[in-house]
């Protein structure tokens, strides 16, 4: 999956509605509908960079069930090509792109790129 394909199944898995009309920074960034007012008072904000933001992976994270969250766990390891006993240090330590792609994998949404695409 591209980043922003990533970043717009996350938002969308989150709660956002509209996430496919993003575009980067046009319009203040403010080209998402999130359902709620900001500070501002909008309805829109700038999509959170899941791929490179730990805090904005830990938000998308805490939406997953007790029941995703062993999934999570088993993909996350997958993702980080950990064998599963004795690395859970090495898994916590995983980057925001790596928790993104266990994420998406956890809900099914991950779609594998074909060769040559980019």
């Amino acid at each position: 999956m591209t980043p922003r394909a990533q970043r717009i199944a996350i938002a969308k898995a989150c709660g956002w509605t509209k996430a496919d009309h993003y575009t980067e920074g046009f319009g203040g960034g403010r080209c998402l509908e999130t359902g709620r007012k900001d500070k501002q008072g909008m309805f829109f904000r700038k999509l959170p960079d899941y791929l490179n933001d730990l805090n904005a992976m830990y938000e998308a994270e805490s939406t997953l069930t007790t029941r995703q969250i062993p999934v999570f766990e088993d993909e996350l390891f997958s993702v980080c090509e950990l064998p599963h006993a004795g690395t859970l240090w090495i898994a916590i330590h995983a980057t925001a792109a790596q928790r993104a792609e266990a994420f998406l994998r956890t809900l099914g949404l991950w779609i594998e790129q074909q060769k040559g695409q980019p």
